[in-house]
């Protein structure tokens, strides 16, 4: 009755109600031209669409769903205008969420909400029982689209863009040993103003006892006057009731925007990444957060700040015993303050210190990271090529090598299994410009895009308790899982229990990879040029002099270095062999005009 009541207004505001016999509405697009009837009849009665006004079909496509609406934009450039204006989508966004009344931020700000709160969406797939199929979430109607969600023992908590943290109760229940939402779900506010949370970096939700918040408050100004100062502070919730025990205020100058904890429960370190690009840490002993006391810890500059100030650190993920730091020029910096930890990462002690163990120690990669990930002995990082590599323990296959080596530097795996017993499945077609990256305890998980925008999901190492499905052994090769992944999924966590998968599209916030130059956009991974095949010989001379003609298009010597140690780093080489030529260059830079003192010969 709904959808009647809205086609009959429609067809009185554009006066079509009397004459629906005879009269034929046509599209005229600019760029396609008007589409004429074969009948003389039909040409005479054919209308334009552009004889309406363009207020008229703003509002008749302001009903259209989200889906339909954008289908609609991509068939012509008229359309395109039509369902691209903001009118358009304030109306959209107006009808699926009534309470949302700020623009928010970003270029095209209504689009972007009405997108974000069409595609948001909690998924998870159980490990145990007979399902074995993807379920959503009984998801908080005022969340304004979904950007961070973390699972905890019994509950789950999700941000949303406008920094409202959700507190979903009793979120999951067993029956009869399987895992399921429970209908009834209740969920509340838990606080507004949010910026970032977590918890305890363990894999297992079990040691997810508190919950600590970043939260921008109000701070009271001097004394004998009333007014107040936006400031920083750190909440501090009991994840199976979500009382507030502990608060941490900040002096106003200090602005943060993300948190991360780090080591045991007695000597739990607060990581703070402030809006510059700077470290700080703090201890607090998470046994007596209950004891109703007061007292005063000071902010510590974390070493890598001291000892790097010039690094701008743009984000950074930690686990029970190691932290990764990311800067904003894509290089990735870590923290190891275990000997266990450290061996399985680079395979050796040797520049272990036990009494320095928040030495940073840089890891050397030839292309910019662009976002990693972080288990407990392994990891994983992706450049902007899109290339994923992995490093770390590698016992149960979780590195997608192929084999159970461990590797002390960073690996490019295969796209294509290469175990004898794993011939026979289908090959994975591609294992490059992954949407997100997960490395659980022992085992890795890759969300990845095909060219259709459909998603898969890949995983690799160990499949004990259903944590691969489809692949009970497990594979120490990356093998598609039997998941049906949403197709506005973003990002993954995997527990001992379930696998959640967090679904919001934002359209200002889209991965943009760079393509790999030309002679090795298919490399085969071999150490050097000589083990390539005749044909791709004249691909990489022409390659060749393609970085020539850039080099020689550089102005300055300066550029000249800088792009040639760029080509170096694109070159499949060694690492001794790479640091060897950049070392070089170096040292030919350092060298007063670029040339070693002296007069010139002919050879040189």
């Amino acid at each position: 009755m709904v959808r009647r009541s809205q086609r009959q207004k429609l067809k009185k505001l554009t006066g079509l109600c009397g004459r629906e016999e005879g009269l034929r509405v046509k599209r005229n697009c600019p760029s396609c031209g008007p589409e004429y009837e074969s009948d003389e009849k039909g040409r005479e009665n054919s209308i334009s669409v552009q004889l309406f006004p363009p207020e008229l079909v703003e509002h008749i496509a302001s009903f259209l769903p989200v889906r339909d609406a954008v289908a609609l934009g991509q068939t012509c450039h008229y359309f395109r205008e039509v369902c691209d204006t903001e009118g358009v989508w304030r109306r959209i966004c107006h009808r699926l969420s009534p309470h949302l009344r700020e623009q928010g931020s970003g270029v095209r700000p209504w689009k972007r909400a009405a997108v974000l709160n069409y595609t948001k969406g909690l998924y998870f797939q159980a490990f145990g029982g007979r399902r074995k199929c993807l379920s959503k979430s009984v998801a908080p109607l005022l969340a304004h689209g979904y950007r961070r969600f973390l699972p905890t023992k019994d509950h789950i908590f999700i941000l949303d863009y406008l920094g409202t943290l959700f507190f979903l109760k009793n979120a999951l229940v067993s029956t009869l040993g399987q895992i399921q939402w429970k209908r009834a779900c209740r969920y509340i506010v838990l606080c507004r103003g949010a910026k970032d949370f977590a918890s305890d970096p363990r894999c297992d939700t079990v040691y997810r006892k508190y919950l600590y918040v970043l939260v921008t408050g109000k701070q009271s100004g001097v004394a004998g006057t009333t007014s107040s100062r936006a400031c920083d502070c750190v909440e501090v919730y009991l994840q199976s009731s979500g009382q507030r025990v502990f608060k941490m205020t900040f002096h106003y100058s200090m602005s943060f925007k993300q948190i991360s904890l780090l080591g045991q429960e007695t000597q739990r370190a607060l990581l703070l990444l402030t809006e510059e690009g700077k470290i700080y840490s703090l201890v607090v002993n998470e046994t007596q957060l209950d004891q109703p006391r007061s007292y005063t810890v000071q902010l510590a500059l974390r070493k890598l700040s001291c000892c790097l100030p010039h690094l701008r650190v743009s984000c950074m993920t930690s686990n029970q015993s190691s932290v990764l730091y990311m800067t904003d020029q894509g290089g990735v910096y870590f923290e190891v303050h275990s000997p266990g930890v450290y061996r399985d990462f680079f395979g050796t002690l040797q520049a272990f210190d036990p009494l320095d163990q928040q030495m940073p120690l840089a890891v050397s990669l030839p292309a910019k990271v662009l976002f990693c990930a972080l288990g407990y002995n392994h990891f994983g990082l992706v450049d902007e090529f899109g290339r994923i590599f992995m490093q770390g323990n590698n016992r149960y296959g979780q590195l997608g090598t192929g084999d159970k080596m461990d590797r002390g530097e960073p690996t490019l795996p295969p796209a294509v299994p290469l175990s004898r017993t794993l011939a026979l499945c289908p090959q994975v077609p591609y294992l490059q410009r992954p949407i997100a990256l997960w490395c659980g305890l022992n085992h890795s998980l890759v969300l990845s895009q095909d060219s259709d925008f459909s998603k898969e999901l890949l995983g690799c190492g160990c499949g004990a308790g259903g944590r691969l499905p489809g692949w009970p052994k497990g594979s120490a090769s990356f093998v598609k899982l039997h998941v049906k992944v949403p197709l506005c999924a973003c990002s993954l966590c995997s527990t001992r229990e379930c696998l959640y998968m967090l679904s919001s599209h934002d359209i200002e916030h889209c991965l943009s990879y760079r393509d790999l130059p030309a002679p090795w956009a298919v490399d085969s991974l071999e150490p050097s040029l000589g083990a390539r095949a005749p044909q791709d010989t004249g691909v990489a001379a022409w390659a060749f002099e393609e970085y020539l003609s850039q080099i020689h298009s550089c102005s300055t010597l300066q550029d000249r270095m800088e792009k040639m140690k760029e080509i170096v780093g694109w070159m499949p080489l060694m690492a001794a062999q790479k640091d060897f030529f950049w070392e070089a260059l170096n040292i030919l830079q350092k060298t007063p005009g670029g040339a070693a003192p002296g007069p010139s010969t002919p050879e040189s």
